[in-house]
């Protein structure tokens, strides 16, 4: 295939079926747009489906920034006894809203010892005699599995999980996401020389300045910068708000060009000589 788009500054949005791990998926795309690299922002388990954000190239040096926001998720728990909904209703309320404790499961990739986590929306939705539809908003890392596993050791009921979607991730929506085959079809397309479909698909990196203040590099000062030169003040044009030790996302011209870490805060920055220490350059 021949690559007129560059894709090593965009993000692609996989609505991930069951069965395929992340890892599967994430480098399907890289090798079908032949890039070198690409990186998935939250690992889903096979079985679950829903949002992938999709890292191709140089993108994938964004990861750490989208890949600790909140995610959402519904799915179904099947409780294993007869109880009433208000009961579950309850026990989400009294134990399992706001910070929790949460040990990961046994088969689980990280550390196994207890960890805080923030569950932002823990609803039920539906009951279907056992089976209950439910949606939950939470901290990035947060188990959805186990939590249903601990809800249910809590009722004294015992509860699993049937089914798990994730419907947004970091920045991004159902609805932002396409499916495995409407790619695989935009490739087959772009390969004959019909960019339309997947240039539909394209995230640019630049979103990134939805979660993070800005700073205008000037034009005469690009060079240095994209050398790794700190920030100082005499090289930015404009910024916008920001605390000491914020992200800020460099830009030149609606370009992003790098993420820097705040030495100031906003307010000090025009008294002050050094702004920002860069963290993350696209030379």
């Amino acid at each position: 295939m021949e690559n007129n788009i560059d894709f090593n500054r965009y993000i692609i949005v996989i609505d991930k079926p069951a069965g395929p791990t992340s890892f599967q998926v994430t480098d399907f795309i890289k090798k079908s747009l032949g890039v070198s690299k690409a990186a998935h922002s939250g690992t889903l388990d096979p079985e679950v489906t829903g949002v992938l954000p999709v890292l191709l190239g140089r993108a994938s040096r964004l990861l750490d920034y989208f890949i600790h926001r909140d995610k959402e998720y519904v799915g179904v728990m099947h409780i294993h006894e007869d109880i009433e909904r208000k009961k579950i209703e309850d026990a989400i309320l009294k134990k399992f809203l706001g910070k929790i404790k949460q040990l990961p499961p046994v088969k689980s990739r990280v550390k196994r010892e207890e960890r805080e986590r923030e569950i932002k929306r823990f609803d039920i939705l539906e009951q279907e005699e056992k089976d209950f539809l439910f949606c939950v908003k939470c901290e990035a890392g947060t188990y959805v599995r186990k939590l249903i596993h601990d809800l249910g050791q809590e009722l004294k009921t015992g509860a699993h999980m049937t089914e798990l979607r994730r419907t947004h991730a970091s920045l991004f929506d159902e609805q932002d996401s396409v499916t495995l085959y409407q790619f695989t079809d935009a490739v087959k397309e772009y390969s004959k020389g019909n960019p339309k479909e997947i240039e539909k698909m394209l995230v640019p990196i630049e979103i990134i300045t939805r979660i993070m203040p800005t700073a205008e590099i000037s034009d005469d000062a690009l060079a240095k910068v994209l050398h790794g030169s700190p920030i100082f003040r005499e090289l930015l044009s404009e910024y916008g708000k920001f605390n000491k030790n914020d992200f800020i996302a460099l830009m030149n011209n609606n370009k992003l060009i790098g993420i820097a870490q705040a030495e100031v805060s906003s307010n000090e920055a025009d008294n002050s000589d050094l702004i920002a220490k860069p963290k993350t350059i696209f030379n």
